[in-house]
């Protein structure tokens, strides 16, 4: 199967709306198209490759002649050009979820990981700020099935998702402590989140969830190259992530599902953390 008709396939067996497999046929069939005349093989393509034709179809007039080539750029875009930075992460959305397919056909290997292609733009004021149930049963089987095929880090992903769904807020999630993790002796955990200045904040109780997703990082997680750095999730050169990380990695998990992916407006770290873990039992 050719990589145009892996797109054609692929979309005619989604669960998306109708209007958005004419919007990803003509997003993706763009990239497929600029894949031939750069003679790039488009179901190998790399994520250098996905920006070089983000850049020249699309950004390039919102980068006031800056390269996309990194952070800064992807920064400048969210802070200045919001709706072409959204815009530019549904198309990122899009490819992600065909990447998906191809692994799923036995296509490809190893889907790429796109995640430092995203923005993480944050949600426009006064959009739906969470979930619906079936969106967050869907979100669910997202951080589940978020394994070593789409990010070496899987397990520190995980984790943020579940410290989300806890009630953290983005800039908390990458600030906890790893000194103010604490075991309890029914199996639970404990957790303080720093609060805005760096001091240990409120208490949380974390879901059976949550602390098998600590356990599990902890097996993993590497020393930080500063010892005197103490956060708990750290980045490829072992410090502290920045916080529009967070939006990167929950745009990426969540755009390996229509349903997620398909939302409007977009699901962030925010409308995770504004759901929670389960409803509120209605009063009576």
């Amino acid at each position: 199967m050719d990589a145009e008709e892996l797109l054609h396939t692929w979309l005619e067996g989604s669960a998306l709306r109708h209007s958005t497999r004419a919007e990803y046929t003509r997003e993706i069939g763009s990239f497929l198209t600029w894949c031939r005349r750069q003679s790039v093989d488009a179901l190998t393509a790399r994520p250098k490759d996905i920006a070089a034709w983000a850049a020249e179809r699309h950004l390039a007039p919102y980068l006031d002649g800056r390269p996309f080539n990194g952070p800064d750029a992807l920064a400048h875009l969210a802070q200045h050009h919001p709706e072409a930075a959204r815009s530019h992460d549904r198309r990122i959305s899009a490819l992600t979820q065909y990447y998906e397919a191809a692994f799923d056909h036995g296509i490809i290997t190893l889907p790429p990981n796109l995640t430092a292609l995203r923005s993480g733009v944050t949600r426009p004021t006064g959009a739906k700020n969470r979930l619906d149930r079936m969106e967050r049963a869907t979100l669910f089987a997202v951080i589940g099935g978020w394994g070593p095929h789409h990010s070496k880090h899987y397990q520190r992903d995980r984790l943020a998702a579940w410290l989300l769904l806890e009630g953290l807020r983005p800039a908390q999630v990458i600030r906890v402590d790893k000194r103010h993790l604490y075991p309890q002796p029914d199996g639970t955990w404990q957790v303080r989140a720093p609060d805005d200045h760096e001091a240990v904040g409120k208490q949380f109780v974390l879901e059976p969830l949550t602390g098998a997703a600590i356990k599990d990082y902890l097996k993993v997680r590497p020393e930080p190259a500063d010892p005197s750095d103490h956060a708990l999730l750290l980045n490829d050169i072992r410090r502290p992530l920045q916080s529009r990380w967070v939006n990167k990695v929950i745009g990426q998990m969540c755009a390996t599902h229509p349903l997620l992916a398909d939302r409007e407006p977009p699901v962030t770290a925010d409308t995770i953390a504004h759901t929670g873990f389960w409803d509120t039992p209605t009063p009576g």
